[in-house]
């Protein structure tokens, strides 16, 4: 048996340091960026962030292709899909607002390896979204003059034919990528101004389109003559509300931003509200008058609306939308050039990713090496390669950071707080007390207790040996006191919190095998019915009842934040949605996805796990602690933990007489 804990003990040192948390400073607000940014900047880069070309190129597609007219109900279902995980992304930002979203948000709460990898995917989605957007910029631009810039490379300086690269390099995408970024390089200030000033026109033009294209409005588009209002049923419906929820994706801008925000517990907040309302009601009125300006079916999927405006005889029209369009891009390449490098800051702060992007420049405050680095890589990745090809790469990792950051609301909501090093109690220069939450928020003790129960503080004794009459409220992350007579005895023994971790892993196997069901069942792996039928109730009861076992526990209550409203329900459902959709991808999206976590993996074994600055903390000696052991006769015992270096305790106990010890003062001072 001693022969067999030996051995598993590096495994278990190994998991340990994959699954370590990240330690939060007492100040939350403390930072080496500049915190200037108000609700109004905040709120507009949300919008700037989810209000793009997909406004102007999605809206037809799916119009066209998959639902029709009804592509409005297809974004109403959408923007509530995206409202379940926006609400997961405010409540992290403001209860902790520090740059890195959904990294930093996985971290704190799941542990270091995931947040690690949830970094490393939303790095490459990133960049990969801003170098898409950067080339439909430039080919929207490109199309305005007659294709002349194309012409003039093709002919002028050069042009390939190699699978997955584009035909010729665009320069001028890679141009106005290594613009923006050097303007962002400039300070958070600028980089907010110009969104201003682009989100400001891109909002102008959509209040034209809104007036305008209702003036020009035919009910009889939407008649029986031209497929009626939904020709593709249902079926269309929820299938382009699966294409049209990636137009809500650009609204976690907003938390990787908190930690630049003014007062970023109210402003997250607000400023994900209200943001992800603006563009919901812009996507529904805009996909509303497109479908009643002219036929649905005659709609051009590259540029709808300006192309509805020149059918109807107002081909100048068709200038200002592409105005609009073009100032819209901006915004989108802007929010991803600013929170794809304060997510490489976070990283390399943490000592997960390379120190030298940890570094702020003193006068603008912004991590300027990230910046120019990073903007840079995406500027290549526009000058070589083929629009379609970075597109299919997306999607995957957005939709994994989602589901963990739902995952982490539902594991930090019932998990007891954590008292940070720094304001533990000291009985010496070198030892330091460890000290646990109040009764009222640990363990409930009645009067006919036979055993002997362990506490870390000396006021906790004290409340025990009074023997308090009241019964109090259960602690964080334990049975609810109803539940209690019928569930104590099965659940009664785990830590607090413990219940619910597993819940969660329970949640999110049952929905990735409940998806898999729905989705493979019938077609790739034709199951016979009885077995479809009884897959699909099996994994339904594991998601459910996940779900109870979750509800039936203790939450925190924290009324100085935004909570997630119906939790475990709003994250669990988020959860479900986003599987559903991963689910929905290609086969060759998995492939890439696992090749790039493979790079990943490399890059964190190889360096990010002997930097980590969590890991260096782990290795710093505690002389001494502190503990306290009551007896039933109510004498108190004191055990002192001398921790060396090396992870050997040396342990001595002796005990004192509670009735000797009345206060804590002279309990103290007996030891």
């Amino acid at each position: 048996m001693a022969t067999c804990s030996t051995g598993c003990a590096p495994a278990v040192r190994l998991c340990q340091r994959l699954n370590r948390l990240k330690t939060l400073d007492g100040d939350m607000m403390a930072t080496s960026l500049k915190r200037c940014l108000s609700t109004l900047d905040l709120t507009l880069m949300g919008v700037g962030g989810m209000v793009g070309s997909g406004l102007y190129v999605l809206t037809g597609t799916v119009a066209k292709d998959t639902a029709g007219p009804a592509v409005i109900i297809s974004f109403v279902f959408a923007g509530i899909a995206s409202l379940l995980a926006a609400f997961c992304y405010a409540e992290f930002g403001a209860r902790i607002p520090k740059t890195g979203s959904a990294y930093m948000f996985t971290y704190v709460s799941v542990g270091e390896v995931w947040a690690f990898l949830i970094g490393w995917n939303v790095i490459l989605e990133n960049m990969i979204g801003g170098a898409a957007v950067a080339r439909a910029w430039s080919g929207y631009l490109d199309s305005i003059f007659n294709h002349a810039i194309q012409n003039f490379t093709e002919t002028h300086i050069m042009q390939w034919n190699v699978p997955f690269l584009a035909h010729y390099p665009d320069l001028l995408a890679a141009g106005i990528l290594v613009v923006a970024s050097v303007f962002i390089s400039f300070g958070v200030q600028v980089s907010s101004y110009l969104n201003h000033i682009f989100s400001t026109i891109s909002m102008g033009v959509i209040a034209f389109i809104l007036v305008f294209g209702f003036v020009l409005a035919d009910p009889g588009n939407w008649s029986q003559e031209q497929g009626g209002f939904a020709p593709f049923g249902m079926s269309g419906i929820l299938a382009g509300s699966a294409t049209c929820f990636y137009a809500f994706v650009g609204f976690d801008v907003i938390a990787s931003s908190s930690e630049e925000a003014k007062n970023p517990q109210k402003a997250v907040p607000i400023a994900t509200a209200i943001s992800l309302g603006l563009a919901a009601t812009a996507y529904i009125l805009v996909s509303c008058v497109l479908t009643l300006m002219v036929p649905w079916r005659t709609l051009d999927p590259n540029s709808a609306l300006a192309d509805a405006f020149f059918r109807r005889g107002y081909s100048w029209a068709g200038i200002v939308v592409a105005v609009g369009s073009i100032c819209a891009m901006n915004t989108v390449l802007l929010c991803n050039l600013f929170s794809l490098p304060r997510i490489v800051y976070a990283m390399a702060e943490d000592g997960l990713f390379f120190s030298i992007f940890a570094r702020v420049n003193p006068v603008t405050k912004v991590p300027v090496n990230a910046i120019l680095v990073f903007g840079i890589l995406m500027a290549c990745m526009a000058l070589i390669f083929d629009l379609e090809a970075l597109v299919q790469f997306l999607s995957i990792g957005t939709l994994l950071a989602y589901t963990f950051v739902a995952a982490s609301v539902i594991v930090l909501r019932f998990q007891p707080e954590k008292t940070n090093s720094k304001d533990t109690t000291t009985t010496s220069p070198n030892a330091n007390v460890e000290v646990s939450p109040a009764p009222s928020e640990s363990q409930t003790i009645t009067e006919d207790s036979e055993e002997p129960k362990q506490y870390e503080s000396f006021s906790d004794k004290l409340q025990l040996v009074e023997r308090q009459k009241t019964r109090e409220r259960r602690g964080v992350g334990q049975l609810k006191a109803y539940w209690e007579p019928y569930l104590d005895r099965l659940l009664g023994d785990c830590e607090p919190g413990e219940v619910v971790a597993f819940c969660v892993m329970t949640l999110i196997v049952s929905s990735v095998s409940l998806c898999a069901v729905l989705e493979f069942g019938n077609e790739q792996l034709q199951f016979p019915v009885w077995c479809f039928t009884m897959l699909l109730v099996i994994f339904t009861l594991a998601y459910v009842l996940s779900l109870a076992l979750i509800w039936i526990h203790e939450p925190q209550r924290n009324n100085q934040t935004f909570q997630v409203p119906l939790v475990p329900l709003t994250p669990g459902a988020s959860i479900l949605f986003n599987v559903f959709l991963m689910m929905k991808l290609s086969l060759l999206t998995w492939i890439r996805f696992t090749v790039w976590i493979a790079i990943g993996l490399l890059v964190y074994f190889g360096y990010g796990i002997w930097h980590s600055k969590e890991g260096l903390r782990e290795l710093q000696p505690k002389d001494m602690a502190a503990r306290y052991v009551v007896l039933p006769s109510g004498s108190l015992v004191e055990t002192v933990q001398s921790v060396q270096p090396d992870g050997q305790v040396v342990t001595s106990a002796h005990q004192i007489n509670s009735s000797a010890a009345p206060t804590a003062p002279e309990a103290a001072g007996k030891r």
